[in-house]
């Protein structure tokens, strides 16, 4: 689910997160979205919003300003740069974590397709 809603010159984005993420996000303890650098995270603009719903629980929602867009290549790129612990691992799992985890959520033909991008961002109404 991504679609764009155009209110005046700001644009709203919508993207599901799963409960774990979504409540690092609330929080704060996660501030870097990963995904991939498609068609669609392609038309977000610093500035812009996106609106987090909960997988398991759609009338959750985080609305969230878009600070920051890192552009990477592909995920080992990302993995090197950003700091793992802004995009929602722990100190008890970072050591241990690599690009290829997000072979869980993308299809290989989708990373080789698509860059990576890591979408920083702050909570502005939950």
């Amino acid at each position: 689910m991504s679609f764009i809603l155009i209110r005046g010159i700001e644009m709203i984005h919508e993207m599901l997160l799963a409960p774990k993420p979504f409540e690092m996000m609330k929080s704060g303890q996660k501030s870097i979205e990963l995904r991939l650098y498609d068609e669609k995270r392609k038309r977000l603009a610093i500035g812009d919003h996106i609106r987090f719903y909960c997988t398991e629980n759609r009338a959750q929602t985080l609305l969230m300003e878009v600070l920051v867009i890192h552009v990477f290549d592909n995920f080992t790129q990302l993995y090197k740069e950003l700091d793992l612990l802004s995009c929602g691992y722990t100190k008890s799992n970072v050591g241990t974590v690599k690009p290829e985890d997000m072979e869980v959520y993308y299809s290989l033909e989708q990373l080789e397709t698509y860059g990576a991008v890591g979408i920083e961002v702050r909570v502005v109404d939950v």
